[in-house]
């Protein structure tokens, strides 16, 4: 299991006061903070932070240190599960609405909160290889936003990237045609400034591509019945169970003490004893998690960000970063209705009990064959590396090749259709480094190389996110199958808004 933060990395994330903005000023560009002293760092802005407690610096300016990262709560398993509902489309057009409302996420409280043709979260839009589709946005948020179609394969003009604003009261169309294999996607919005705070307040949504292969898989299929979307997220609530963005913001990552799955508080899913395929998305802005079940058993992971592994994999324990899905099969069939049985996080955490009844659908699977001819070719492994890039820093000091992002410049170029290797270093700073989720929109890559090795075997496959510990270098194998302007980032979003972010033009 790889360590996702180092824990040292972030003691200063929280008096960081100064640095650029995500999208302008440039005179830190140059600046190389790993060669800063620690009092340096600490009278930064003119700020003496050297005498102050420990929590003293852990609650300044309200953020909560990455030090210790803020433990979730039990789930007390008392509330069902909610499920997405599935988007159906007409005569090929779905339509997509961001707006605002209440959600009575704690009984008889209605919370503000965002969503996608509701009042939390959005549906499952549900796709296939080969159709030809129109996004419809509408935007009745008080705010601009966009719409962004994190892993799908699409034109740059269509990718809903910050250069895509989208004004309060505006639509517009996203036409495109599925060019990719069954998958699990989602979609967020990405404006400038307001993404992470979007973000927190409900605005993401899931998109399942189909093909005709996936179909002849056996696997479970039937929504909400034996295959269900999990979407994680953690949050911080204040004392009128509000969603106080500011309150609670972390320049190094917002943190929460409460798990949402799917928008429920304490949730419980009822299976049955089958097979179960649960797919998993970390939704949160900042946080990692680690799977497991608390009886220690093993569960099979069956795809990644992009889509299927070649063969099943049994695993014990499962690592996603924000961005990152993965999605998993577990045989229920093996257990009795009354064992005790519950997904965990790296801290013995329960995050999801599971009640199990005594029935089966009608589209139970009972064997897991071939699911995918993924491979990296010989040719691919050869190719030299043509793109470098380094990340860098913490809080509004992050940094892509010692630069923050600019909308006017363009970082990179690339052919449409041509494979390039590129290589990302992230580099360690005095206080350690910490784990970088590295996303490239528009695509999905393979991972050629961890430090000069294989990557672990249920990484064996299409991504669009990898993270990337401090000190690690990762080689990519990254083509573009449309034109257009791209954004590659840290998906953590307090990063990505700070300025860990840059462009790559296809053309």
């Amino acid at each position: 299991m790889k360590l996702k933060f180092l824990i040292t990395s972030l003691l200063v994330s929280s008096v960081i006061i100064g640095g650029c903005s995500a999208s302008s000023s440039k005179s830190d560009e140059t600046m190389d903070h790993s060669k800063m002293t620690k009092e340096e760092m600490s009278n930064m802005e003119g700020m003496d932070h050297s005498n102050m407690s420990g929590k003293n610096m852990e609650t300044m300016n309200g953020h909560e240190s990455h030090t210790n990262p803020l433990a979730l709560n039990h789930s007390t398993g008392e509330n069902e599960l909610a499920l997405p509902p599935l988007l159906e489309a007409k005569d090929g057009i779905f339509t997509i609405t961001a707006q605002q409302g209440t959600s009575e996420i704690f009984k008889g409280i209605n919370t503000e909160t965002y969503g996608y043709n509701g009042s939390y979260l959005g549906p499952v839009i549900k796709i296939n290889e080969g159709q030809k589709v129109t996004f419809k946005t509408n935007n009745q948020l008080s705010e601009p936003t966009t719409f962004h179609w994190h892993g799908v394969d699409i034109p740059g003009e269509g990718d809903g990237g910050p250069h895509h604003l989208l004004q309060p009261g505006d639509t517009k169309n996203v036409k495109f045609t599925v060019k990719q294999g069954a998958s699990t996607l989602w979609f967020h919005p990405h404006p400038v400034g307001a993404t992470a705070e979007q973000v927190y307040k409900g605005l993401a949504g899931l998109i399942y591509v189909e093909d005709e292969h996936s179909k002849k898989l056996g696997l479970p299929s039937e929504y909400g019945v034996n295959d269900f979307p999990l979407v994680f997220q953690d949050r911080k609530f204040d004392d009128n169970k509000q969603l106080n963005f500011k309150a609670a913001m972390n320049e190094d990552g917002t943190i929460g003490d409460t798990l949402l799955i799917n928008g429920t508080v304490n949730p419980k899913l009822t299976v049955g004893k089958e097979k179960v395929r649960l797919r998993l998305l970390n939704g949160s802005n900042a946080r990692n998690y680690t799977f497991k079940l608390n009886t220690g058993d093993s569960f099979q992971q069956i795809a990644t960000d992009g889509g299927f592994v070649n063969k099943p994999i049994s695993m014990n324990e499962l690592s996603l970063t924000p961005g990152e899905r993965a999605e998993i099969i577990i045989d229920f069939s093996t257990y009795n209705v009354s064992t005790d049985i519950a997904l965990m996080n790296e801290e013995d955490t329960k995050l999801l009990s599971f009640n199990i009844v005594d029935k089966k659908s009608e589209t139970s699977s009972d064997s897991l064959k071939n699911l995918n001819n993924y491979v990296v070719t010989d040719e691919e492994r050869k190719l030299p590396v043509s793109k470098k890039l380094e990340l860098f820093g913490m809080g509004k000091m992050v940094t892509i090749n010692n630069k923050q992002f600019d909308m006017n410049r363009i970082d990179f170029t690339q052919k449409q259709g041509e494979t390039e290797i590129w290589e990302i270093y992230n580099k360690p700073d005095m206080m350690g480094g910490m784990t970088h989720p590295f996303h490239i929109h528009g695509t999905q890559f393979k991972i050629l190389s961890i430090d000069g090795k294989e990557p672990p075997t249920n990484e064996y496959g299409w991504k669009d996110t990898v993270a990337i510990d401090a000190g690690e270098t990762v080689r990519l194998a990254v083509k573009f199958n449309n034109k257009g302007i791209y954004m590659f980032h840290c998906h953590i979003l307090e990063h990505e808004e700070n300025g860990m972010m840059g462009q790559v033009k296809v053309e």
